[in-house]
């Protein structure tokens, strides 16, 4: 079958002097399981995240000091005191109106347009391409020149929004080792609000534009031996970054879920100290 586009030449595997090939594919492996997988995955997390903004309650446990991460930093009048260690930035807002409005497509968009998860939507969801080898049932193709594909081109502004979140997140973590009750203490949710900021640090270290800031532009590794340190580091940790990219997504959901059963009073915390 010949796709043609606006201007009647193909595009694609249907370029001029490509092979024409009946099937769609040659290849004999369940390659479909993969991208099914991931969707799968995907839906999930955009629907847990749209329906935990739109609730506006239970992100915030006032004895523990621990705040989610989907709502932190809460900067809004409706926040309660001791979740808004930030500010007052913004007036009260209706029910219908997310507390995490300027937040989540931060951290919405730092996901989408990275290169890992751009590499998984585009095979699951967007299917251009679906896999290796097959082909895609898109008309056309634009790349990422028009909406919304455009948006990928932003990933490194994102990524500097992002990084100033994470260092809120960490700003969190910390201060759920000093319970309201007063002193030192810790609990199950203290842990697992410190193995979320690992991971999210690690995918945020181990992503390519962060690889690219702290070494790309570099000539000479010698004159600059502290960045070439840095740049060594995310070097390493750089082909784990899909890895790290799907872990911090599961502990992003498992502390926002955490914090919202011991808020909401379903659970208790297990308390270690105090």
């Amino acid at each position: 079958m010949a796709v043609e586009t606006t201007s009647g030449r193909g595009t694609g595997v249907f370029s001029q002097g490509r092979a024409r090939i009946a099937r769609r594919t040659l290849r004999t492996d369940d390659w479909r399981l993969q991208p099914r997988v991931l969707a799968v995955i995907l839906i999930f997390f955009v629907l847990y995240s749209t329906v935990r903004i739109f609730m506006n309650q239970w992100y915030y446990a006032p004895a523990e000091n621990y705040l989610t991460p989907v709502y932190s930093p809460c900067i809004s009048a409706s926040c309660p005191e001791g979740a808004a260690d930030f500010g007052h930035w913004l007036p009260a807002f209706p029910a219908a109106v997310p507390l995490s409005i300027l937040i989540f497509p931060i951290l919405a968009g730092f996901r989408v347009t990275c290169y890992y998860y751009r590499k998984a939507g585009y095979r699951s969801l967007w299917l251009s391409p679906q896999a290796c080898a097959v082909v895609e049932p898109h008309r056309r193709y634009t790349g990422e020149t028009r909406f919304p594909l455009v948006v990928m081109n932003y990933h490194r502004y994102f990524f500097a929004l992002a990084s100033i979140l994470l260092l809120v997140n960490l700003y969190d973590a910390i201060k759920a080792f000093f319970p309201a009750s007063g002193g030192f203490g810790f609990g199950l949710g203290t842990l697992i609000m410190v193995v979320n900021v690992v991971m999210l640090g690690l995918y945020s270290l181990s992503c390519h534009a962060c690889r690219h800031l702290v070494g790309g532009r570099l000539r000479h590794f010698a004159r600059h031996p502290v960045r070439y340190r840095m740049w060594t580091f995310v070097s390493r940790i750089n082909p784990r970054h899909g890895t790290f990219a799907m872990i911090s997504l599961f502990t992003v959901i498992f502390t926002d879920f955490y914090i919202m059963a011991v808020s909401a009073g379903w659970i208790s915390d297990l308390r270690f100290i105090n």
